[in-house]
């Protein structure tokens, strides 16, 4: 195993590119940057696999035309520092493994010198989802498993402002419940330099109108009979539950789709979203700077000042009421 991942199309590869030794994993653990590098590069492993699965490929050993085609392919959703850490996920797996990497080639190296040039160097704000919407998309929701999972990923990732990372990267053990609802603690954020976490508290919100976080995961995991390990994970178009955790990407997927079925143009919303959203409704709502940054993890009151401009924007327009 890899990244405590299984590379490559179950079934197809030597058993031997399966088991690096105990040693070299523990190795690349001690040398891991933070806990978050970790988790980051085992999604990011993870992805490729699944991919390659997808696609009749062999991950492990990749070849240079395999990796073109997978990050051809995720240009499309993912930015090219993503794209260049999953090309590091990738070579060291191989290294792990003891296998030649083959991240180094010449035509992978121009195909991510032309998705960088292609790709703006500033990433498009994407809007927020206030609650309203928020509403509306959770009123549509199908009561299937995919519909239970989705239901819980937008609640649990809006209540809690999480970015896209910190969302996907939950274990059950992270979450417990309280006689207030939920607290949710998290591993390392970009913010804390890989070397702290923090909790973040979840109310209780209406089960009834089948907006309450706490009802949401438990009757997602329940329906997934998920007890341990990663809380939100892959679900088939037939509802079957795979074991591998959702990637960072599959958040904004599921915001996109579902604020398409809207009638809203997905290409304007994100994972970032929810974040955004909970920031915004909160400021609309009249909550103040420090229980916002409470919630989000910032520690920059510039940033949370930012949410809260854009929420004057709903609050009051000057060419609102003028009699048109």
């Amino acid at each position: 195993m890899i990244f405590g991942v299984l590379p490559g199309r179950q079934g197809v590869l030597d058993p031997d590119w399966l088991a690096p030794s105990e040693e070299q994993a523990l190795a690349y653990v001690s040398a891991a940057k933070s806990t978050n590098t970790l988790r980051a590069y085992r999604a990011d492993w993870a992805d490729f696999t699944g991919w390659c699965f997808a696609h009749d490929r062999v991950s492990l050993p990749a070849t240079p035309e395999t990796i073109v085609l997978y990050l051809t392919e995720r240009s499309d959703i993912a930015r090219a520092a993503t794209l260049t850490r999953r090309l590091s996920a990738i070579g060291r797996a191989h290294k792990i493994a003891d296998c030649e990497s083959p991240v180094r080639a010449t035509a992978i190296r121009d195909l991510m010198a032309g998705i960088r040039r292609t790709q703006t160097s500033a990433p498009t704000a994407k809007k927020p989802l206030l609650v309203e919407d928020l509403k509306r998309i959770l009123a549509a929701l199908p009561e299937s498993t995919l519909g239970r999972r989705d239901r819980a990923l937008l609640l649990l990732g809006f209540t809690g402002a999480f970015r896209r990372s910190e969302l996907v990267a939950l274990d059950c053990e992270d979450i417990a419940a309280t006689d207030h609802g939920l607290t949710v603690t998290i591993g390392a954020t970009k913010i804390d330099a890989g070397k702290s976490s923090r909790t973040v508290r979840i109310p209780f919100g209406s089960a009834e109108e089948g907006t309450c976080p706490a009802a949401a995961v438990e009757g997602w995991r329940r329906a997934a009979r998920i007890d341990t390990g990663a809380v939100f994970r892959v679900v088939t178009r037939h509802g079957k539950v795979l074991d591998k955790r959702l990637s960072g990407e599959a958040v904004g997927l599921v915001v996109k789709h579902r604020v398409e079925v809207l009638g809203y143009n997905p290409a304007q919303f994100g994972g970032h979203s929810l974040r955004a959203g909970l920031a915004t409704s909160a400021a609309l709502a009249g909550k103040s700077e420090t229980s916002i940054m409470r919630q989000t993890g910032h520690r920059s009151v510039t940033a949370v000042r930012r949410y809260i401009r854009d929420s004057d924007l709903f609050r009051e327009n000057a060419a609102e009421g003028l009699g048109l």
